[in-house]
């Protein structure tokens, strides 16, 4: 028989933004705006127009100061004359401006909705994949760092998204533009100005590749320190370092990062400002040059060839010249990191998701389902290495001992349901499952029944109820509901069907009606106070001043361990499944919270299929 699925789970340690840009990726991001094309369109002819536009004030000097103020003839011009030409010149050169910033903020509009709509779409493209990955990516996955390339990675793109694509169309034409506008007023001044240009890309690269390198760090650091406070700042990192004293120990860990962030920070300033500071020096030497070689030319020259006007105009150019070129090489560095974020988006949206819907999948209603669960003949493994041969010989003993120590009849006495108990350990009971968690496991529970699954720690008994709902699936063997394979349900089906209590109880951050809503949405609220009463928790609830609307707090931790539980067990009923799992339910309790808990579970289990696993 062929063993499927079980593989073990890639963890990402690589750094995608330290090679170069994939041309897969740079066409995917293009695809990602082809729903938008025509707003995409619109931007680009807005940019263009406003772009060229610049140019126009220059020229537009030129003329004021050759043909009104210092008019470039032997012959005398008459003062009127000259007057209704600067008029005329400056109503153009205020009306330009004008109509450029209506256009530019028409522009910046929809090239923000642009963007804004394609970052909408990445964030819900990979919370949607993430919410469909199985359980084993989350296990071997910090939730730190799924938080970064949720949140970081995607945020870090936004700037590309938003501004960078209208960024390089506007430095194309500003360059291109501010070329012609140099090239009709003195070929030659042109062509010194770029002789300089060489030099300015040289430095403006290092520089760029530098702050490439800054940044990246800088990411790193900043999913580290996500993943630190992740970890730490919940309620149950807080508890466990108070618990064992280890606050100073978090803190100087956190420190530590926060002191390399800082450095990264500083560098990263630093070198951006070196980068203007190339810029500057560039501005400054440029248009001294023009004045010295204008000066060496026309010596002697009347009318001169290069007039005042050339000359203030042609600087008046010449420092839109060097801008979008160090823009446009910055830009080129910005959208190799970005492109490095976009790799690590595409990173988790291309893998597989393992636990889907089959394309024969059938929809089940839970009132059509009896209850009839089968575990044939099922092996499963994780990703983690197997216990040796000796441990597996001592589980599958200590799981028979405890099978042997099972009172059905008094189970069956307790609840009013058949009991049964089954041993979870079989794959490790004979020795030679040594790379199985379950090895063979052959159980049969009918409609109705219960099934306590008993053993040691490690036995295997969660595993089976991970596999019952496809948390995970199994390798070889199958699961079979009704006698229809769990992997030809469709998921949204079984999760109706299977309800599940666990030992560790989540609780949303929200009020206590939401939660107990969670599974079933569409209830009353007759309903779910029948079900929070049948839980024995409607009166604890009612005690609280603002009762249902009450917020339980960060995982439900404004509520006692035994009040949590009955809110779960009331969740489930409300959701009345017709397979119920009990995952150590009452283990972690006090007596008088287990007490209760057990209470609300005999009326839950009545009637439904239940596994319960057996706290010993």
């Amino acid at each position: 028989m062929a063993r499927r699925g079980g593989g073990h789970w890639p963890v990402i340690t690589k750094d995608p933004t330290a090679g170069p840009i994939k041309k897969e990726t740079v066409r995917r991001v293009m695809k990602a705006f082809a729903p938008y094309s025509r707003k995409a369109s619109v931007v680009a002819v807005a940019i263009i127009i406003t772009s060229a536009l610049g140019v126009a004030n220059p020229l537009l000097i030129k003329k004021i100061f050759d043909t009104a103020l210092f008019p470039v003839t032997k012959q005398n011009v008459p003062l009127g004359v000259r007057l209704n030409r600067v008029y005329w010149i400056v109503g153009f050169m205020v009306a330009i401006p004008i109509v450029s910033g209506f256009i530019g903020v028409g522009q910046t509009y929809l090239a923000n909705v642009v963007g804004q709509r394609v970052m909408q779409d990445y964030r819900n493209a990979l919370y949607r994949h993430l919410q469909n990955m199985p359980l084993r990516f989350f296990t071997a996955t910090r939730t730190g760092e799924i938080q970064s390339r949720l949140q970081n990675d995607v945020g870090g793109v936004e700037s590309v998204v938003t501004d960078t694509a209208s960024s390089i169309l506007s430095n194309v034409v500003i360059l291109l533009s501010t070329l012609i506008g140099m090239l009709v007023i003195s070929w030659k001044l042109t062509v010194l100005s770029l002789f300089l240009t060489p030099l300015f890309v040289f430095l403006t690269y290092r520089v760029g590749k530098a702050r490439q390198e800054v940044a990246r760090n800088t990411q790193r650091s900043l999913a580290d320190m996500s993943a630190i406070t992740e970890e730490t700042l919940s309620v149950s990192g807080i508890l466990l370092s108070k618990a064992f004293g280890r606050q100073k120990f978090e803190i100087d860990r956190f420190r530590t990062e926060n002191e390399r962030l800082a450095a990264l920070e500083i560098r990263q300033q630093m070198v951006g400002r070196f980068f203007f500071a190339i810029v500057q020096i560039f501005f400054s030497i440029t248009p001294a040059l023009v004045y010295l070689v204008a000066g060496i030319v026309d010596k002697g020259h009347f009318p001169p060839s290069i007039t005042s006007g050339d000359i203030v105009a042609f600087t008046t150019l010449q420092s839109r010249l060097f801008f979008p070129i160090g823009q446009m090489l910055q830009i080129s560095v910005e959208v190799q990191a970005s492109m490095a974020l976009f790799e690590r988006i595409y990173e988790y949206l291309d893998m597989p998701q393992e636990i889907v819907d089959a394309p024969d999948a059938v929809e089940l209603k839970p009132e059509q389902v009896r209850g009839d669960v089968r575990f044939r003949h099922v092996f499963f493994r994780y990703e983690e290495p197997p216990p040796s041969v000796g441990e597996a010989a001592e589980g599958g003993a200590g799981a028979a001992e405890a099978l042997a120590s099972v009172d059905t009849a008094a189970l069956t006495a307790a609840i009013g349901t058949p009991a049964i108990a089954a041993v979870a350990a079989a794959a490790t009971a004979n020795g030679h499952g040594r790379e199985w968690t379950l090895e063979d496991v052959d159980i049969a529970i009918h409609p109705g029944q219960l099934a306590a699954l008993v053993g040691p720690s490690g036995a295997g008994k969660t595993t089976l109820t991970y596999l019952t709902p496809r948390l995970y699936d199994v390798n070889e063997g199958a699961i079979l509901i009704d006698d229809i394979d769990v992997r030809k349900i469709k998921l949204e089906s079984l999760g109706e069907i299977v309800g599940t209590v666990t030992q560790e109880t989540y609780l949303f951050h929200t009020t206590i009606r939401r939660n107990l809503m969670y599974g079933r949405p569409s209830a009353t609220q007759e309903e779910m106070q029948a079900a929070a009463k049948a839980a024995f928790i409607h009166d604890r609830i009612m005690e609280l001043t603002d009762g249902y609307d009450t917020v339980v707090g960060e995982r439900g931790y404004r509520m006692s361990g035994g009040e949590r539980q009955r809110l779960a067990i009331a969740r489930v009923i409300l959701k009345d499944p017709r397979i119920l799992i009990l995952d150590e339910a009452t283990s972690s309790l006090d007596t008088t919270s287990e007490r209760l808990v057990q209470e609300a579970l005999r009326p839950l289990m009545r009637g439904r299929t239940t596994i319960a696993i057996a706290h010993r």
